[in-house]
């Protein structure tokens, strides 16, 4: 297959919380199933726009922006990762699409778990980058860090205090040009950027992925997730962990055609990858 990618496009939907920004590649005509991706709080679906154009050259593939994120309306009151399945679901519902594989990315992944349960007959495979269990100790540090709003400082030092996170935990080939490409997206959350991860907290995986019934695939990268996602193996009934100590955020950027080698088979034929443990 060619390693030409095709463009993506945008479009706005309606959603239960208002309108709905989406990143599309891909033809609707397609035979294969489409592939919704869900991104990681508090960016947007820009994670996702290389690999759209690698993944859209054979289905049709949506980013949409979550509920509060991105280019999407904000919840007024702080939303659950149900809030955001069953957004997800109106935006398959708008586009006609009866039957739909998943991805997510941190609180993406959370996100895909509960499309499942909350329609299992439309979702057929899930792909969760990332999937953490976190103890009670390391659940009250998270939100300590993560689980409020940054007050705006007027020296900025709020904002520079946003670019050292993200660059404390860069995967291997990110330059600060890729941090800055998408560091508008992780600031336009404003007083509400906090909620997905407060939403993600709430949201537990030995409560709920025991109960999907789709095959799973678990990507873990060596970024900031590594240690707690590799406590998933006990807690996956249909699924498989590939680990991938090489490589970090950005991973979709720098190796798009290396990453859809393993997806799209398990995507289309139930092929899990060799290294799967």
């Amino acid at each position: 297959m060619s390693n030409d990618r095709v463009p993506f496009r945008r479009e706005y939907v309606g959603g239960p919380f208002g309108q709905m920004h989406l990143r599309i590649a891909g033809s609707k005509d397609s035979s294969k199933r489409p592939l919704f991706c869900f991104h990681l709080s508090p960016v947007s679906g820009i994670v996702y726009e290389t690999w759209l154009g690698e993944m859209g050259k054979d289905r049709l593939v949506v980013a949409p922006d979550t509920p509060g994120y991105g280019m999407s309306d904000a919840p007024d009151e702080q939303p659950s990762i149900s809030d955001f399945a069953r957004s997800m679901h109106s935006v398959m519902d708008t586009l006609g699409v009866n039957e739909a594989d998943v991805m997510g990315y941190h609180t993406g992944s959370k996100t895909c778990v509960e499309t499942a349960l909350q329609q299992p007959e439309r979702i057929k495979h899930l792909v969760l980058i990332s999937a953490p269990i976190y103890t009670a100790e390391d659940l009250a540090k998270q939100n300590a860090q993560m689980g409020h709003a940054d007050e705006p400082q007027d020296d900025g030092t709020h904002l520079l205090g946003q670019w050292e996170g993200l660059w404390r935990w860069k995967g291997p080939e990110q330059t600060p040009a890729d941090i800055m490409r998408a560091f508008p997206d992780h600031i336009l959350g404003g007083k509400k950027k906090h909620w997905g991860h407060v939403a993600a907290f709430a949201y537990t995986y030995p409560e709920n992925i025991p109960k999907v019934q789709a095959p799973i695939l678990v990507i873990n990268t060596n970024d900031d997730l590594v240690v707690y996602t590799r406590r998933i193996h006990e807690h996956l009934t249909n699924g498989k962990v590939i680990e991938l100590p090489d490589w970090g955020h950005g991973f979709l950027d720098y190796h798009p055609e290396e990453t859809a080698a393993f997806v799209r088979p398990f995507l289309d034929d139930d092929e899990w990858p060799e290294s799967a443990a």
